[in-house]
């Protein structure tokens, strides 16, 4: 049955297939909407643009298959609520979630004091595109090392008032349900959406249940003033089944590791987060956007090591002025802004005495480990141009400067030292060039040097006495890229061609102590060089429909430039938690209203587990593909109807790695995270409109 199922996907999906790929379309494709928009084609560094049709190609619970489509972008996903994004490998060697990348919600941070950014959680139907900057060069949105992800929330700009219910039912248990009105005046839009997404998961302690409400707005106040409010709420709570050795990996992937399947682990989080945007037009040339912005976190979260309790409230405000003039005679696109953020967290352990009772009892609360409060805040200014010196020539120039304090109370008594303190890290002044000119209609070259950096977290700060560890400090780089973005065979061939190479120093990594405590330091260069290459050729354009082949490759040589830790030398080894190389490719078909369907094959090179490269997960090939049938009933009526299936292939590979994973007790290092297998899922969207 299975294998007939295969078959009719395969067929339609190459003699139907879906939408055409808006990741690299040059002469249409806007970027950078709340700094200084511009056509994507201008742009002097690396852009992609993921459309609102691309994230709906697939699985609409699942962001990994859609960044994953990226050149430079891989997101490794042990579990729905275990991810991590990183962005030509910067990112590759955090433990856990996603750092060294800046996310911002519309114009609301997503990354928190730490540094650390999780963007899984939001509700993907939210969403109008996400816009992926690589390498250090958004200065106007931080400059992380990695770069930029910017989710953009989905606005009613139409005078239309509309309803959409849309369902989804999978394999392991997957159901989702959506519910969304809008309703968009002349003046004024509203836009609520609800949304349930479950699963029960392909391991043992798996279980997923996520409930969010999100909602937009958008009010005109005359003709110089605009206000627009995004907010979000997510309540989640989810197991976690956590990596595993070698052997059960290979015989067993559907348990939980032993410890946290015996403690019953989980996360239970409520997230929710609010902005309010102004913005003001003084007359045609100059306009000033101002943004306030909170967000709070509450996470409780039973590990076999511990229970912790952690709350967070952060308060925020970014202000910036657009400008348009001429400078010499020629035209001149500025901003100039700040933003303040203000991070405050409290985190409370205590022991979890789950083997004190009896199998299937779970996680039982003991007494306190540790009580934190920190506050971290930090201060961005940045100015951003972009000089057009003719028709053909443009020249972007930024510099963006940070500083970040932290206070950190220990509130817990114990015979260890007090952790408490107030610290802050020497300003950073990252500068960048950008370059693009145009050949012709159908050549476009860019090329740009930028400076980025990251800052370690609050535990890295700290040695395994709890007193500040001064000589610690933030990781900083300098990325160099070149590229070219075309469009020939009378525009139905076009895609991009990058080179790059980021260097990094003061790499932070941990080291063990006698005690098996670990702490920071700044031990490690690396060397990021790598090639991004896209191609699209429409092989089929009508007014009803349209057929499209594509393809990139993603190559990476990322390696420690100097690694010595201790008595071991880690020099030249292949990053951690980076693979070799991605390549994409497959086949879209769509049609204004009938079928339409995708068929894409990606393969994934070799992974190094650890800094040492003795261990790294083997490569492996996955086969996707989804078919549907769209139409309406009436002049009102809208329905889409699709069925779809993921690793047709079914093979078994390693989705996440547990970087550096140690055995203890004489157990075997747990590195590997099982990916799912086949699974199959289908759903039904119906939209009335007014």
């Amino acid at each position: 049955m299975r294998k007939n199922i295969i078959y009719l996907l395969l067929i339609l999906s190459f003699t139907l297939a879906a939408q055409q790929d808006s990741i690299t379309t040059l002469d249409v494709v806007l970027i950078n909407t709340l700094t200084i928009p511009q056509q994507q084609q201008f742009a002097t560094e690396s852009v992609s643009i993921i459309s609102s049709e691309d994230i709906n190609r697939g699985n609409p619970l699942a962001l990994h298959p859609i960044l994953n489509r990226v050149p430079g972008v891989f997101m490794q996903n042990g579990t729905l609520n275990t991810n991590r994004i990183a962005i030509r490998g910067i990112g590759a060697r955090n433990l856990f979630g996603t750092a060294s990348i800046r996310a911002y919600f519309g114009d609301i941070p997503l990354t928190d004091g730490n540094g650390e950014s999780s963007i899984e959680d939001l509700e993907l139907g939210a969403l109008s595109t996400i816009e992926i900057h690589k390498g250090p060069s958004s200065s106007s949105y931080g400059v992380g090392l990695g770069g930029t992800i910017i989710l953009q929330p989905q606005y009613t700009f139409n005078t239309i008032t509309e309803g959409t219910l849309s369902s989804t039912f999978g394999s392991y248990g997957l159901r989702r349900t959506l519910a969304k009105a809008s309703m968009g005046k002349e003046n004024a839009n509203f836009t609520i959406l609800y949304s349930n997404n479950h699963s029960d998961g392909y391991r043992d302690n798996n279980e997923y249940d996520r409930n969010t409400v999100t909602l937009t707005s958008s009010i005109n106040a005359g003709e110089k003033n605009n206000f627009s409010i995004v907010g979000s709420y997510v309540n989640l709570k989810a197991g976690i089944p956590s990596s595993l050795d070698q052997e059960d990996f290979d015989n067993n992937p559907r348990q939980a590791a032993f410890t946290w399947g015996r403690s019953q682990a989980f996360e239970d989080v409520d997230y929710g987060i609010l902005g309010i945007t102004w913005k003001h037009q003084y007359n045609q040339k100059l306009s000033h956007n101002t943004s306030i912005f909170s967000s709070i976190r509450k996470n409780y979260e039973p590990r076999p090591f511990n229970i912790l309790e952690e709350n967070s409230n952060t308060l925020g405000i970014r202000t910036r002025v657009l400008g348009n003039h001429l400078f010499a005679q020629k035209e001149i696109h500025w901003t100039l802004g700040g933003e303040l953020f203000i991070d405050n967290y409290t985190g409370k352990t205590f022991e979890n005495l789950y083997e004190d009772f009896p199998i299937g009892t779970g996680s039982v609360k003991g007494d306190p480990l540790s009580d934190l409060d920190e506050k971290r805040y930090y201060y961005n200014l940045f100015a951003e141009a972009n000089y057009i010196l003719n028709k053909k020539l443009r020249f972007n120039f930024g510099v963006h400067l940070n500083q970040t304090f932290f206070d950190i109370d220990d509130q817990f008594l114990s015979d260890a030292e007090d952790s408490s303190g107030k610290f802050d890290f020497e300003p950073i002044v990252s500068p960048k060039l950008g370059v693009n000119y145009t050949l012709n209609s159908n050549l476009i070259f860019f090329g740009n040097i930028a400076h980025g950096f990251s800052t370690p977290t609050t535990s890295e700060t700290l040695l395994p006495n709890g007193i500040f560890n001064p000589d610690i400090k933030p990781e900083i780089g300098w990325n160099f890229e070149i590229g070219t973005r075309y469009q020939l065979v009378n525009n139905k061939l076009f895609g991009s061609l990058s080179l790059y190479t980021l260097r990094v120093n003061d790499l932070l990594v941990s080291r063990r102590t006698i005690d098996d405590n670990f702490f920071a330091i700044n031990a490690g260069k690396t060397i990021h060089n790598g090639i991004e290459a896209e191609i699209n050729y429409v092989i089929l354009k009508k007014k009803a429909h349209q057929l499209i082949f594509f393809t990139n490759a993603s190559m990476y040589a990322y390696t420690f430039d100097k690694f010595i830790d201790l008595d071991n030398d880690f020099s030249g080894n292949d990053l951690t938690g980076a693979p070799s190389g991605v390549v994409n490719l497959g086949i879209d078909y769509t049609a204004k209203k009938g079928f339409y369907g995708n068929l894409s094959f990606q393969t994934v090179g070799k992974i190094p587990a650890n800094d040492a490269n003795t261990t790294f997960s083997d490569s492996y090939e996955l086969l996707h593909s989804k078919i549907g049938f769209k139409n309406s009933i009436g002049s009102h009526l809208y329905y889409d109807l699709s069925i779809g299936a993921n690793n047709i292939l079914d093979t078994r590979y390693a989705s996440q790695l547990q970087i550096n994973a140690r055995g203890f007790g004489g157990n075997a290092p747990r590195y590997f995270y099982p990916g799912l297998p086949f699974n199959i899922y289908g759903g039904i969207n119906i939209k009335y409109r007014l």
